[in-house]
């Protein structure tokens, strides 16, 4: 049973849904520690403070805003709970958009919304259906560890899911990342499609779809533990550094996907490049000299 991160409620206009939130995700990656590696001794971050010169304990230790170099202003953790904010203990709904006017780069961390408790559960309901049948999204404002956020509110099984949201002066503009301009020719674009089609699924319930460098630690650690070789992973193919020509290249990926999925794979046949007709020489016409005229 995940823990509860935060308890609240969501605001929809007049309507209060009391509700708990717990994360919508779990991370599996291994972790490491460091280790002092001629005795394996653990190597371990301890906080000292700069004035006293010693370790101090966690309850010593608090927030503190840097106003110039000698000054600091303490800020506690009741002083940003008490904060005289609307959103400090609700969710409040400020708008529903259509979830595709919100650009993905922007949706960030998942957390499902639990009815805090059996009053709750009919407003959760309604809000719940209102969002599938409305096919929207509510955007919303939250007050999370001292600082207001945007949000995003949606349906997943029949569960309200809030994602973080980065404001949009926090997203940075990639016009300096841009390519140099370059020409396409349409047999290109085409030759991409059918690479695409090739490559094309329902949904992402596959085996290809696993944390393949978790298994390998994992195999490492276990071959470890067990006093024997770890096993020896295939080599990943190389490929051509440099791209030379595109549509081969595409070509050859539109096999290897037609491959690995089966002959049988409906996919596009790639568009043939096309080449100019030769046109037909123009007869020259031949120069004739004129007759002489015979005189009577």
């Amino acid at each position: 049973m995940p823990r509860t991160v935060w308890s609240g409620a969501i605001s929809f206009g007049l309507v209060t849904v009391p509700i708990n939130v717990q994360s919508a995700t779990e991370d599996h990656s291994i972790r490491f520690h460091q280790y002092h590696l001629e005795d394996m001794g653990r190597v371990r971050v301890r906080k000292y403070c700069e004035v006293e010169d010693r370790e101090v304990r966690t309850d010593e230790i608090g927030k503190g805003y840097q106003l110039t170099k000698e000054q600091v202003i303490p800020i506690s953790d009741d002083e940003l709970r008490d904060l005289p904010l609307p959103t400090a203990k609700a969710i409040e709904i400020v708008a529903f958009v259509p979830l595709d006017s919100v650009d993905p780069i922007r949706i960030g961390e998942g957390y499902y919304l639990e009815p805090k408790e059996q009053v709750a559960a009919k407003p959760y309901k309604l809000l719940a259906m209102a969002l599938a049948r409305s096919s929207k999204v509510a955007v919303a404002k939250y007050a999370w560890s001292g600082r207001e956020r945007l949000g995003l509110l949606r349906v997943r099984d029949d569960v309200i899911v809030l994602h973080a949201m980065r404001w949009p002066d926090e997203i940075r503009s990639p016009e300096e990342l841009l390519p140099p301009p370059v020409e396409l020719t349409d047999e290109e674009i085409e030759g991409a499609l059918t690479l695409m089609d090739s490559m094309s699924r329902d949904d992402l319930d596959d085996p290809e779809f696993r944390d393949a460098y978790t298994e390998a630690v994992e195999q490492i650690i276990e071959a470890k533990r067990e006093h024997r070789e770890p096993p020896k992973l295939e080599e990943p193919e190389e490929k051509p550094g440099q791209l030379v020509d595109l549509m081969a290249a595409l070509e050859e990926s539109v096999q290897k996907a037609k491959a690995s999925r089966g002959e049988d794979a409906d996919v596009h046949e790639m568009p043939k490049k096309k080449t100019a007709k030769k046109q037909p020489a123009k007869k020259t016409a031949r120069k004739t000299k004129p007759r002489k005229s015979k005189s009577a």
